[in-house]
């Protein structure tokens, strides 16, 4: 007697979109399309809009450019090798990638270089030169970032040894390499300062002078156990201080706003119930703040030790002044697409397109919901992807409703900015 065989949930869920894909491309709609014009080169209008974001494709090598507010795409980014780092200035002047190429495509000789490109036109208008030595690695956060005036940039550098290297984005130049031995990444934490978390548990803080030079290092004392409960590099921005979550939910926040650094009193995200049943934090961007209102979101999911990667099903929303949690959003599907294109359904089929993709979300790791971020705007947005959802959850942050999708034409969507906002205010 044959036994038929059992297909894996995961293998019915690939099938199950591949066919609909298959269905929808080859349907009667896609025979209806009009021809594209071709030939057409248009411009960006500034000022941006706080509704912009920037959405990573490490296997297309590109960023692109999305409005939340329009649902359209607006142009795309260059990134070169790995996954996209890019720096966007307040004043919206300018656009900095942090690029890798290689001679033979995936092989050798190695250029490492930090491109300017035009914000209006989004063309590369200039290459800076710098040491072939970049980090790239599968997390897509704090490999590059910018002092708080937009003066200077500093790139992370693994080789294993590590090091930043310095471009005066002013005089388009790189500066020099500064040794941060036994500390990595790089997060900005003023005009002239950038801080590294360091392998014992504390930081290293680094002071330029106004050429970009190195003109002071500073070890702090430990602040978390890297043995018993380590923070993950997943941090995010309040004004003047930096909140890093721990594995086990723990934030830790740091101040910056003095000359010395303050270590405040950590605190939980999860209550001891919630701790109870499972739920943690995890993804590969998992935290965000709102600087006007203070809130802190943190994407949850219920799962054990070590499941730290595993995409979320709920943003928790917390008051930084409180420190009490005051909102909990259940999250739709980013969305479902074939290649890269949107599998939408239309009007008469939207909401089996919809009732499927949250369950595959659920189901298959791959389109679980793995990145959050916020605009910082009055009426601000909170976002939400997956790896290989293709699409852009947009909810309202204040109140947590499903304002509907966007597609970015990525393949993957790997790395959320929502950049475009005033300089910080110092307090």
């Amino acid at each position: 007697m044959q036994h038929a065989r059992r297909v894996p949930p995961r293998a019915r869920a690939v099938a199950v979109a591949t066919a609909l894909g298959v269905a929808f491309f080859a349907g009667p709609a896609a025979a209806q399309l009009a021809v594209e014009p071709t030939g057409r080169v248009e411009t960006i209008t500034l000022p941006y809009s706080p509704h912009w974001l920037v959405v990573g494709d490490v296997i297309q090598r590109r960023s692109a450019l999305v409005d939340l507010d329009s649902g359209r795409l607006l142009g795309i980014l260059d990134s070169g090798w790995g996954l996209p780092q890019t720096l966007l200035p307040a004043s919206g002047k300018e656009i900095y990638v942090a690029e890798t190429h290689y001679s033979r495509g995936s092989r050798g000789e190695r250029t490492d270089v930090l491109t300017v490109y035009d914000p209006h036109t989004l063309a590369p208008t200039r290459e800076i030169a710098i040491p072939p030595k970049r980090a790239l690695s599968a997390t897509p956060v704090a490999h590059a970032a910018l002092s708080d005036d937009d003066r200077f940039a500093a790139l992370f550098n693994l080789t294993p040894a590590t090091s930043l290297s310095i471009v005066d984005l002013e005089r388009k130049r790189f500066v020099g390499e500064i040794a941060t031995p036994g500390c990595s990444l790089v997060y900005p934490v003023g005009a002239r300062r950038f801080a590294l978390i360091c392998m014992n548990g504390g930081l290293m803080v680094v002071t330029l002078d106004d050429a970009g030079h190195e003109l002071a290092k500073l070890r702090t004392p430990t602040f978390f156990d890297p043995e018993e409960d380590p923070i993950t590099e997943k941090a995010a921005r309040w004004r003047d201080r930096w909140l890093f979550v721990s594995f086990e939910g723990r934030i830790h926040p740091v101040g910056f706003g003095g000359d010395e650094v303050a270590f405040e009193e950590p605190w939980s995200l999860t209550p001891d119930r919630q701790r109870e049943v499972g739920w943690r934090v995890g993804g590969v961007q998992h935290l965000a703040a709102h600087e006007a209102s203070g809130r802190l979101y943190a994407l949850m999911h219920q799962g054990g030790p070590d499941s730290h990667k595993n995409g979320g099903t709920e943003v928790w929303v917390y008051d930084l002044a409180t420190r009490e949690r005051i909102q909990r959003i259940e999250l739709q599907s980013p969305g479902l697409t074939f290649l890269g294109a949107p599998i939408e359904g239309g009007p008469r089929w939207g909401w089996l397109i919809d009732w499927i993709a949250n369950r595959l979300t659920n189901a298959v790791p791959e389109l679980a919901i793995d990145a959050i971020a916020v605009t910082q705007d009055d009426a601000p947005r909170l976002v939400t992807t997956g790896a290989f959802s293709g699409g852009v959850a947009s909810y309202d942050a204040l109140t947590g409703e499903f304002l509907g999708r966007v597609y970015s034409g990525n393949i993957t969507n790997v790395g959320l900015q929502a950049p475009f906002r005033p300089p910080l205010e110092r307090q």
